[in-house]
């Protein structure tokens, strides 16, 4: 995998025209869209996430999934699952899934399950 580095020049002149003077933060926001708490959060696995309250707009979100897909971030995040070595500065995989993994699963690197490794941890 080759640098990480993203070339954002168009969208980071976007994402900071959109910043400078918008009001996307309580009260005004609120008072502008009441379903704002509903359209600013999501739930998975248990998990409620509530970002209605951050200075965020719709087209906040439009310019961080375009910058996600520009930068490779899908790629990126399979790499990281599949054991690629991405971490270019010490050349080596990032295992920080294989301490979350169940016992069921494998990430290969070098050859080698490094999930039976850190099955301990996650079982904690």
């Amino acid at each position: 995998m080759e640098s990480s580095r993203c070339a954002s020049d168009p969208l980071e002149g976007s994402a900071t025209a959109l910043c400078q003077g918008t009001e996307c933060a309580p009260p005004p926001a609120f008072a502008e869209d009441p379903q704002r708490a509903e359209h600013f959060a999501f739930e998975a696995v248990g998990l409620y996430f509530d970002y209605s309250k951050n200075r965020i707009a719709d087209e906040t979100v439009g310019l961080l999934l375009e910058l996600a897909n520009q930068c490779g971030l899908r790629e990126r995040i399979d790499a990281m699952f599949h054991g690629e070595k991405i971490n270019l500065t010490e050349k080596r995989a990032v295992l920080h899934v294989a301490l979350r993994a169940t016992k069921d699963e494998s990430i290969m690197v070098d050859g080698r399950n490094v999930c039976l490794r850190s099955t301990p941890c996650s079982t904690r």
